[in-house]
C-alpha cells in the first residue's frame, strides 16, 4: 500500500497517559520515518510499553494522539494496524494448538504471510512447529511469536523486548533478521533493555525517563556530544594536564594517564606529544555509557515492566487481538 513521501511510519503529538496519580507517559512528541530503525530505551516504568500499547490501541490516551502511516490509532485502529506486526516480550498463546497451527492462525489474522520466508525462519531459529504450545519453553514460545511477526513482512515492526528468553545464538539470528528487514525498507520500532542489541541494529535512539522523552538522535550525534575516552602510556612522566580544556575524569597511574575529553582532542594531543607518547588509545562511548549518563548504573540492567497494572491494561493475548 503506497504512501506519500512525507508520511511518517509513526507520529505522536503530545501523547500522554496517566493511571491515577501516575504519569506513565508525558507529552510524547516523536516522529519515526519510513524505513528507519529506532531504539526505544528506558528503565523500569519509563513508559516504553505504555507507548507501544497506545500505538496498538490497546489503551486510550489521556491526551494527545498517535498516527501510524498517517492513520489515527484511536479513531481508525483497524486501518492503522493493517501494516503493523507486533512482537511482545511476554505472550499468552493457545496451549492446545501446535506451532504450525498457531502460525497459520496468526497469519490469517494479519492477512499476509511470506511462506518461503516463514519456512526459512523456522530453520534459522531451529524451531520445531509440530509440538503443542504448552510443551514449548519460554525461549521457544518467543521464537514462535518472533517468526509470526517477521513472516508477515509488515511495513512496521513494533518489537517490545523481542529477544526475551532467547539464547545468544538466537539473538544473533534476530539481529540478522533486523538487518534484512531494514534492507527491505521495513520500519522497526525496537524497545529493548539489551543495549548492545540496540546499538547493533538501530539508526537512531530515543531515551525515556519517568515518562518523558529526554534524548533522541542518531547514535553518532549522541556520541559526538559525549566525552571521548582516552588512555595514553607515556615515555616518561605524565605531564601536567590541568590546563587542557574539556578534560575530565583524569586518572594517573605511573606512566599511564586516562581521561575523558569533551570537544576538540587537539589540545590534549599537543600536551601529550610534547612529553613523548609510547601508546595512545581513544574510544567513543558505547550506548550503554550514554545511557548510564542519564540514569546511573542501576538503570542499565532494568527491564521495562510498563505502567502500573490497571483494569484493561493487562497483557493481551493473540485471541484478544
Amino acid at each position: 500500500m503506497p504512501t506519500t513521501p512525507t508520511t511518517s511510519a509513526i507520529r505522536t503529538e503530545n501523547l500522554s497517559k496517566t493511571f491515577g496519580d501516575t504519569r506513565a507517559l508525558v507529552s510524547l512528541n516523536l516522529e519515526v520515518a519510513e524505513g528507519e530503525v529506532i531504539g526505544y530505551l528506558g528503565p523500569n516504568g519509563a513508559g516504553k510499553t505504555t507507548t507501544i500499547r497506545l500505538l496498538l490501541g490497546l489503551i486510550t490516551p489521556t491526551s494527545g494522539r498517535a498516527e501510524i502511516f498517517g492513520v489515527d490509532c484511536q479513531s481508525d485502529p483497524v486501518e492503522a494496524h493493517r501494516r503493523v506486526a507486533y512482537v511482545p516480550g511476554e505472550v499468552n498463546l493457545w496451549p492446545s494448538l501446535t506451532g504450525t497451527e498457531t502460525l497459520h492462525l496468526l497469519g490469517r489474522i494479519h492477512g499476509h504471510v511470506d511462506i518461503a520466508y516463514r519456512d526459512a525462519l523456522l530453520e534459522r531459529f531451529e524451531f520445531d512447529p509440530s509440538k503443542k504450545v504448552r510443551a514449548y519453553s519460554k525461549g521457544n514460545r518467543q521464537k514462535l511469536i518472533l517468526i509470526a511477526g517477521l513472516m508477515t513482512r509488515a511495513d512496521l515492526l513494533l518489537l517490545d523486548e523481542p529477544t526475551s528468553g532467547l539464547d545468544p545464538l538466537m539473538e544473533r539470528v534476530f539481529r540478522e533478521c533486523m538487518v534484512e528487514a531494514r534492507q527491505c525498507g521495513q520500519t522497526i520500532f525496537l524497545s529493548s533493555h539489551i543495549l548492545s542489541e540496540v546499538e547493533a541494529v538501530c539508526d537512531r535512539v530515543a531515551i525515556l525517563r519517568a515518562g518523558e522523552l529526554v534524548e533522541v538522535g542518531l547514535l553518532e550525534e549522541m556520541r559526538h556530544l559525549s566525552a571521548l575516552q582516552v588512555e595514553a602510556e607515556m615515555e616518561s612522566t605524565v605531564p601536567d594536564l590541568s590546563g587542557v580544556p574539556g578534560l575530565s575524569a583524569l586518572e594517573v597511574d605511573g606512566r599511564t594517564v586516562r581521561c575523558h575529553v569533551t570537544g576538540s582532542i587537539e589540545p590534549l594531543l599537543a600536551a601529550l606529544s610534547a612529553a613523548g607518547v609510547r601508546r595512545l588509545v581513544s574510544r567513543e562511548p558505547s550506548l550503554e555509557e550514554l545511557f548510564l549518563a542519564h540514569y546511573g548504573s542501576a538503570a542499565a540492567d532494568s527491564e521495562d515492566a510498563g505502567a502500573p497494572a490497571k483494569p484493561g491494561d493487562s497483557e493481551v493475548t493473540p485471541a484478544q487481538r
